[in-house]
């Protein structure tokens, strides 16, 4: 067992002493939620908390760093049989003998069916009730970008089916298609980890709603990914609606010559009022130009792209593999 999982055997040793004592002496914990418990309710969330991964070294989750590299998210299914016995390996290190070994082997089937229930516990909203019965599958993501460091407070939410409805649509907090969380935390200031009470269909991650912001769109210029270009979406300072919806309707944002990324604010102004029913006439005044630089919280939506009408994957990337037949001959002649 590994130190990082901050167990010491003494610990561990106590755990289990307690956990066989429980048992054999009919002591049982009365839980105000589920009954009577067998695991002790201390040992039980420190079991349910390791279930979800909390204090595995990071190696044992990417074991090396091209697995994750910058701005980059990996989905991935948990292994129960990998955390049953990671459980198991836990509780063991309290042992002296083969007779605690075997009681505590026949408890195996005890302790996770406890478990099960106890990993919804770890992180639960308030006023929201504990699921009970077997858990399912868990799945997650680790995520690795400059938003999570930049965002602390991202929104992660996970639906097991197909909405129906547009990317930026609002959706209730209380949608029964949603998926619970179980665990969400940064390992590190660009890392994050979730994880899933389920399989989910769509994932959307999205910025906070708390705050608003001033920012550009990019968009690539002639379909090339290395070639972008940064616009607004103009709106009418009447309505604060905007324009026009396509965004090939940007109006572009120009740049200080020599200052990358310092904008023009004069030239903007100007491109501003030239653009079409903006109804700003003379000059751009500090509100109407807050208005056309406000971008609500962005939201990136994971899902199945055939679902929305995109080709599918199998057919947008085919790799093929192909040695001419002089190529073979001379790979394959006899000097």
């Amino acid at each position: 067992m590994n130190a990082n999982l901050n167990l010491s055997a003494t610990m561990a040793m106590q755990f289990v002493a307690q956990l066989l004592s429980t048992v054999t002496f009919s002591t049982q914990e009365d839980d105000a939620e589920f009954g009577k418990r067998v695991v002790p309710g201390e040992l039980r969330g420190w079991l349910a908390r390791l279930r979800l991964l909390e204090g595995v070294p990071f190696s044992y989750l990417v074991a090396d760093e091209q697995l994750l590299p910058r701005e980059s998210i990996r989905f991935f299914y948990l292994d129960r049989a990998w955390t049953d016995a990671l459980v198991q390996g836990a509780l063991g290190v309290g042992t002296v003998n083969s007779s605690d070994r075997a009681e505590l082997a026949a408890l195996y089937r005890v302790v996770r069916d406890e478990l099960d229930e106890e990993e919804r516990r770890v992180r639960l909203p308030g006023g929201e009730t504990v699921q009970q019965g077997p858990a399912g599958p868990v799945s997650g993501f680790v995520l690795r970008s400059r938003a999570v460091a930049g965002w602390p407070g991202l929104h992660v939410r996970a639906y097991d089916r197909e909405l129906g409805v547009a990317d930026d649509a609002a959706i209730p907090e209380s949608d029964p298609r949603r998926l619970k969380l179980l665990r969400m935390e940064r390992l590190a200031p660009a890392v994050l980890l979730v994880l899933f009470d389920g399989i989910p269909a769509v994932v959307h991650i999205e910025e906070p709603r708390q705050g608003i912001q001033f920012g550009v769109r990019l968009s690539p210029v002639g379909g090339d990914p290395n070639n972008l270009q940064a616009g607004v979406k103009a709106r009418n300072a009447k309505t604060a609606l905007d324009t026009n919806a396509n965004a090939a309707d940007l109006v572009p944002v120009p740049f200080r010559p020599g200052s990358p990324g310092v904008i023009d604010i004069r030239k903007l102004n100007e491109a501003l009022l030239a653009a079409p029913n903006t109804n700003m006439e003379g000059s751009v005044d500090g509100a109407e130009f807050a208005l056309q630089m406000l971008r609500f919280p962005y939201r990136q939506v994971f899902g199945d792209p055939s679902v929305n009408g995109a080709p599918p994957l199998v057919n947008v990337f085919r790799p093929t593999l192909a040695l001419s037949v002089a190529k073979l001959a001379t790979l394959f002649s006899r000097s």
